[in-house]
């Protein structure tokens, strides 16, 4: 499912139009994004968990030369499912 699907399944799920339904998507995503940015969690009870992991500084080799590379630290959002969600998926 790409976004536009998820747009008109939140319009039809919600009885809304198409329009409200992307203003509305938009800002769950926005939201989410923001929360990320300052580094906290987005927790949303029966479906999972959305944070910022991180990842240590390593070193890494270059596939193409064998080379050894240093590859920084990062930050990286990640999504943990609830069990309430997973429970679903596997019915």
């Amino acid at each position: 499912m790409n976004k536009t699907e998820l747009i008109e399944l939140v319009a039809k799920e919600a009885e809304i139009s198409k329009k409200n339904a992307e203003v509305a998507v938009n800002a769950v995503f926005e939201a989410i994004a923001k929360t990320l940015e300052k580094n906290e969690e987005v927790q949303v009870f029966g479906f999972g968990k959305f944070a910022v992991n991180e990842r240590a500084a390593r070193e890494g080799r270059n596939p193409a030369t064998g080379e050894k590379i240093k590859i920084d630290a990062a930050k990286y959002p990640a999504f943990s499912a609830s069990k309430t969600l997973k429970d679903r998926v596997n019915k």
